[in-house]
């Protein structure tokens, strides 16, 4: 923004911000996940939260996180706008989204029994269907129990709704101000909410009618023996309460620096003529339509996963595994990038733009692919070192496994999507993600009834991985008209480069794990920490030996150029 009262840091220095609070967060996150499953391993509480997190966490992570449509609207119009007027434009833009989105959360509190039964119809099967797909009493049973307390999870998170756009927009508007460390860490206070939460089913579980608990106002009234349905109804509400509670937590610790940076308070206003104003709304609503087909591409998977038992528990694990590395590199590469790209976004500066696109490709393929390469061999240490302890157990692991590696094999198509989504942001367009996004819609849901029959839960993840494949390369293409040409013949050979070294390296990772399995056999935690720990460091050797004999230039180039503010 013009008018700083300091000058910008440079993107080095923000992206080591970035970095380090994201892997704090991303750390406190897989802990929450290890929490969840040794508390809840993949039954019906784990199921049920799964499909009630459904429409609270998709506001949550994508309007509310860093690198979101309201994130991205805002860092795009406040960077290129004097400080001056940014509190008239976070105020006004924080009073018609929080009044839209609180009417959002109120309609899920009154509506979350048939939206369950919309997200999961296989929840609310009959006896007669499941029967002819040959689920037994037991888990037939689940299903029921695992409707009921998805739709009392749904009502307790529905304010979650409204956070999660305020989050979003004071995300934006901390960047915007150059301040980076308190949007990357705020995930952290979330999920110390969330297993704080944990910890307390946790007591109430292993104390049983007799614990330390049981004699509590409201908790000496419920049958706390093992598996009963008040213990695990219990569970689903602590759960559901933890992740609302760090939510609201997200949202409150950022108003004081938000205030102190001199970019608005909480507090209503309507200034709905400012063109700075016109300018977010213009950017965020096709952006959040676009991001909202993505919950469409979600709500289709899981009327698939629905029929498959424990198949929305597996999809939740191998996501939360993949995110980590995952998210860490989004934030890293695109946090520092967007008000960047919303800069060179002139003609004048296209050639800027091009490189600018061609450095962040080709870190996100440096990272990234041999980051699949080495998790798909390594997939089922991964998971039973992990998640497996407590009630989770090794047919848990069995299912996770396989869903996590559908998951490894994307990993570059998805973020180099989401950069290409980004790029368009900062042109000021957020029509073209959108247009692309509603086509994948009929794409993902084709691919889900071609894979999930050959490859069950795993299927679900290939269809995406196809969906967002598309999705990068008609960007690409589109993007290819819209700037004036992107430079395909160069990029040629790195990226084929790079593929090749990530092969070699996936199979140099995985003869190193079949060899020490043999060697030391499995089952262990030791055991599987060691075949995790000498599978990526030949694989990680194999790849840095060849990309080093290619003799890229891009990474260092890049770094020089973050270097400059």
């Amino acid at each position: 923004m013009s008018d700083s009262p300091q000058a910008p840091r440079s993107l080095v220095s923000i992206a080591s911000i970035v970095a380090i609070a994201t892997l704090l967060s991303k750390i406190a996150g897989l802990v929450r996940q290890q929490a969840i499953a040794a508390a809840f391993g993949a039954g019906p509480v784990v199921n049920a939260y799964s499909y009630a997190y459904v429409i609270p966490g998709f506001l949550l992570i994508l309007l509310g996180g860093i690198n979101g449509p309201f994130h991205s609207a805002m860092v795009s119009v406040l960077a290129k706008r004097d400080r001056r007027e940014a509190a008239a434009i976070v105020e006004t833009v924080t009073t018609v989204v929080g009044l839209a989105l609180l009417l959002v959360s109120i309609a899920l509190i009154f509506l979350a029994d048939p939206l369950m039964g919309l997200l999961a119809p296989g929840l609310s099967m009959d006896w007669t269907e499941a029967s002819r797909q040959g689920i037994s009493a037991a888990a037939f049973a689940d299903l029921a129990r695992t409707r009921d307390l998805a739709a009392l999870q749904l009502q307790i998170m529905a304010p979650i709704a409204l956070l999660a756009g305020l989050i979003g927009i004071g995300f934006g508007t901390l960047n915007a101000a150059d301040r980076y460390w308190l949007p990357s860490i705020s995930p952290l206070l979330s999920s110390v909410v969330t297993i704080g939460a944990i910890g307390i089913y946790w007591l109430a579980a292993i104390g049983g009618p007799d614990g330390p608990l049981a004699t509590l106002p409201g908790l000496n009234q419920l049958d706390l023996s093992p598996n009963s349905p008040q213990l695990l109804a219990l569970g689903a509400g602590l759960l559901a309460a933890g992740t609302l509670g760090g939510a609201v937590l997200q949202w409150v610790v950022q108003l004081p620096d938000q205030a102190r940076a001199g970019m608005g308070k909480l507090r209503l206003r309507w200034e709905l003529r400012h063109p700075g104003v016109r300018d977010v709304l213009k950017v965020m609503a096709p952006a959040t339509l676009s991001s909202g087909m993505l919950q469409v591409n979600l709500y289709t998977d899981l009327v698939f996963a629905s029929y498959i038992p424990q198949a929305a528990a597996a999809l939740n694990y191998a996501n939360l595994l993949v995110q980590t590395p995952l998210g860490l590199l989004s934030n890293v590469v695109l946090v520092p990038l967007l008000p960047l790209l919303s800069r060179l976004a002139g003609l004048e500066s296209r050639q800027e733009l091009r490189s600018r696109i061609r450095q962040s490709l080709i870190v996100v393929a440096i990272a990234m692919l041999p980051l699949s390469a080495i998790l798909i061999p390594l997939a089922e240490p991964i998971v039973r070192a992990v998640y497996e302890r407590g009630a989770f157990a090794a047919r848990d692991s069995a299912l996770v496994t396989t869903v996590f590696m559908a998951s490894s094999v994307g990993m570059f198509i998805y973020l180099g999507r989401d950069l290409m989504v980004r790029v368009f942001y900062a042109l000021g367009d957020g029509q073209t993600p959108f247009r692309v996004s509603i086509v994948n819609i009929f794409l993902n849901a084709l691919l889900d009834w071609l894979l999930v029959p050959y490859f069950g839960a795993a299927g679900i993840v290939l269809a995406t991985v196809g969906v967002n494949l598309v999705a990068l390369v008609t960007l690409l293409v589109l993007l290819h008209g819209r700037i004036g040409g992107l430079p395909w013949r160069d990029w040629l050979k790195p990226f084929g480069g790079l593929l090749a070294a990530s092969a070699i390296a996936g199979i140099g990772c995985w003869g190193t794990r079949l060899g020490l399995e043999s060697a030391l056999g499995t089952g262990q935690l030791w055991q599987h920490l060691v075949q995790i720990a000498g599978g990526s460091a030949i694989g990680l050797g194999l790849f840095l030996v060849i990309a080093l004999a290619l003799k890229l230039p891009e990474l260092d180039q890049l770094l020089a150029r973050f270097r400059r503010p």
